[in-house]
């Protein structure tokens, strides 16, 4: 087996979770999200865990995902966040999944689906109040309700929207987004009808914009230990700072070769890096192909025996190549973080996105299959 892997701290997990319900209340149901394979962190073993930390909802992208997570036996309520599909309500209503909805023709399937089973489905309305995606818009907002009124399997449970920039603390959007948002709220009331739930707050909302908790959230991104960037680079600031989370995964490997070059040699594809210096060089099993940024070519950096190695030549498919000239006694077999921390160093997702120019959830996300995760309870 190819000694790359990423570790599971499913005890990390279980504290975010726990920090989130302390931070909203007991008058805010958090809804953990899991959506895209729990973020890279492999969605069975994340369910498993949360229900068992006592999780009410967990957010999940579509009804294949769903239907994963229920074969893991996985029984709390899921809501699909991006819907459903033509074809997919039987299995919609079977698995006792809750939809979003925002389109009169999922209206009208998943009653004819749950008239047909004598049964009776629960779905959040999604509207859109200015990330102009996917929701329903104001002006046909009351002729979809009462579509919903003349669907007598239908029960609306919930009402939600998803806010655009909630990660910057003063954005007039967020603020725009909650005052339309109380209007969809005065119009579906008018209409007769009580949800249980009206939510729109993300990790960041629910972090920085204590006003848009209402009675449900949706943490994704906190449930795995991270902040927002802004978040991450200015040591946090808005109110519900500090926040206490613990990042869940740690990406590893080791060092399967190591050679010393002199100085004026060219290293990897194209010769991108010219050493120096006489150069010893670690060779690791790891690429983009294992979903390493290729753009952190010649300017990321990971761990090896407490000290910072950086990545010299371009990252190829299946191998990375770092200096490791002063490293102490570095040798073949090290473990090497690309992900996580040691004594005195640290690289996290956040990191890897600032040299790849991206966000910390596509790193998180982008960590390939091929790379096993194991995962510890403890």
């Amino acid at each position: 087996m190819r000694p790359t892997w990423a570790e599971i701290d499913l005890s990390a997990l279980r504290h975010n979770f726990r920090t989130m319900n302390r931070l909203v209340g007991p008058q805010t149901t958090v809804c953990a999200v899991i959506k895209a394979d729990a973020y890279g962190h492999g969605i069975e073993n994340i369910a498993v865990a949360l229900q068992q930390e006592g999780a009410e909802w967990m957010g999940v992208t579509s009804t294949d995902e769903g239907v994963q997570v229920r074969d893991a036996g996985v029984n709390t309520r899921l809501l699909l966040m991006t819907g459903f599909w033509h074809g997919e309500e039987d299995e919609v209503v079977a698995r006792n999944l809750t939809p979003s909805v925002w389109d009169p023709w999922q209206v009208e399937s998943l009653q004819q689906t749950a008239a047909k089973r004598d049964a009776k489905a629960r779905f959040h309305l999604k509207v859109d109040t200015g990330m102009t995606r996917f929701g329903i818009g104001m002006t046909d907002l009351p002729k979809t309700l009462e579509l919903i009124r003349e669907s007598p399997n239908l029960e609306l449970e919930g009402v939600f929207t998803h806010l655009a920039s909630a990660e910057v603390v003063d954005a007039p959007d967020v603020e725009a987004q909650r005052e339309k948002f109380a209007q969809v709220r005065q119009v579906v009331q008018q209409q007769g009808f009580a949800p249980r739930y009206f939510h729109m707050a993300n990790t960041a909302a629910t972090i920085c914009h204590p006003e848009t908790r209402d009675l449900m959230v949706r943490p994704g991104i906190a449930m795995y230990g991270y902040i927002q960037r802004f978040a991450w680079a200015s040591g946090g600031r808005g109110p519900g700072f500090p926040i206490d989370l613990k990042p869940v995964l740690s990406w590893k490997t080791n060092i399967i070769s190591i050679r010393q070059v002199p100085a004026g040699r060219f290293v990897g594809y194209n010769g991108t890096f010219i050493t120096t210096r006489r150069t010893r060089i670690a060779g690791l099993p790891i690429g983009y192909a294992d979903g390493l940024n290729r753009r952190m070519s010649n300017r990321g950096r990971f761990i090896v025996r407490d000290h910072y190695a950086p990545i010299i030549g371009r990252i190829s498919m299946d191998i990375t190549l770092l200096d490791v000239t002063d490293v102490p006694d570095a040798q073949i077999g090290d473990e090497v973080l690309v992900i996580g921390a040691s004594r005195s160093c640290q690289v996290n997702a956040w990191h890897h996105a600032h040299f790849a120019d991206t966000i910390a959830y596509e790193i998180l996300c982008a960590i390939s299959e091929r790379v096993p995760r194991r995962v510890n309870s403890q």
